[in-house]
């Protein structure tokens, strides 16, 4: 008899009168905010502008989270196009049901189109997001505690998780995998975070490093859970999936360190008024040029006037010099007459 374990809530959904608030949802939205929270404090201390990262997460999100259930709906077809299955619930995403490799795919596409609004480099803002990223993952995966869903085999340590009976499953103790993700989720962004810090890590290599940290414990973890998966060879289609990933991300670290070495100097450029709006530039332009016409012509004009006033040239000098000349000998030579009146 097991007599220590982590107890489920008896129901997922909490109703505020009419409105019910479910507990799947609400991970997954904390999840949300955790991660532009910590992204926008990142993105700062790398010379970004506050606000930047939630902007371009308003583009992610929503390409996140249809990308994440494309990916359940398309990999776990069975429990909504099978016999006896009605394919409306591929709709209810609060039923639970997200693939954080279709959540990262199309919420990368939703993030670049975004970058390309601001004009920021993707491998930038997903450096600075990256351990957020895993934050939410780890702020997520106790929706699966309220749906009593994803959980491993059958145990009796005393921390394991209770699940009562239900469709398509049995009560009893099993291995708690959504917090087993969990845990490993928060070591993940703190690895990131540290190596970040200590190797200055840019041009997409921290992002790389929280896939590559991610798939090494979503491989052992999906391997002990029990539900409902495709198998190729005798492997869970998410083990063989967590195994080219790390592949990738890891050849993606390896490469990027030799062809782009060291971070980002500028990762958001100035947008100001003058640098982002045409007319501006044209209105710049052409006053300049307006304002060197009027500087020639007055030149010229000086330039003409000189001579005629004897301002400049060889020959008004040398008027000047004489004339001083004369100034001189003038007094000197008139100093007889005066003498002479005097007599």
């Amino acid at each position: 008899m097991n007599l220590a374990y982590i107890p489920s809530p008896s129901t997922g959904v909490v109703h505020l009168g009419p409105i019910p608030l479910r507990g799947y949802a609400f991970c997954i939205i904390i999840g949300v905010f955790v991660a532009v929270w910590l992204g926008n404090k990142r993105w700062i201390a790398r010379g970004g502008k506050p606000g930047t990262v939630a902007d371009i997460a308003v583009w992610a999100v929503p390409f996140g989270l249809v990308g994440g259930r494309l990916y359940h709906v398309i990999t776990d077809y069975q429990l909504y196009f099978g016999e006896g299955r009605n394919w409306v619930d591929a709709f209810k995403i609060w039923e639970g049901g997200l693939g954080i490799w279709g959540a990262i795919a199309l919420g990368a596409v939703g993030a670049w189109i975004g970058c390309r609004l601001r004009g920021i480099p993707l491998p930038a803002w997903a450096d600075a997001l990256a351990p957020g990223i895993a934050l939410a993952q780890a702020c997520g995966r106790w929706g699966n505690w309220f749906n009593q869903e994803l959980y491993g085999r059958a145990t009796d340590l005393p921390w394991a998780v209770e699940i009562s009976d239900g469709p398509n499953r049995v009560a009893g103790t099993y291995h708690p995998t959504f917090l087993y993700e969990s845990l490993w989720c928060l070591g993940v962004a703190a690895l990131v975070i540290w190596a970040d810090r200590r190797f200055k890590l840019g041009h997409g290599r921290a992002f790389a490093l929280y896939v590559a940290a991610y798939c090494v414990g979503r491989g052992w973890i999906e391997y002990m859970r029990v539900d409902e998966a495709h198998h190729i060879l005798g492997v869970r289609l998410n083990v063989w999936t967590s195994i080219v990933v790390f592949i990738l991300a890891v050849v993606y670290l390896v490469l990027s360190a030799k062809l782009r070495p060291g971070r980002e100097e500028v990762v958001e450029p100035d947008r100001g008024p003058a640098a982002s709006d045409p007319a501006t530039k044209d209105g710049a332009q052409d006053g300049a040029q307006q304002d060197g016409a009027e500087d020639r012509a007055e030149d010229g004009a000086a330039a003409a006037k000189g001579p005629a006033d004897g301002e400049s040239g060889p020959k008004n000098e040398a008027g000047a010099g004489a004339g001083d000349a004369t100034e001189d000998a003038v007094p000197a030579d008139s100093e007889a007459p005066k003498t002479a009146k005097k007599l």
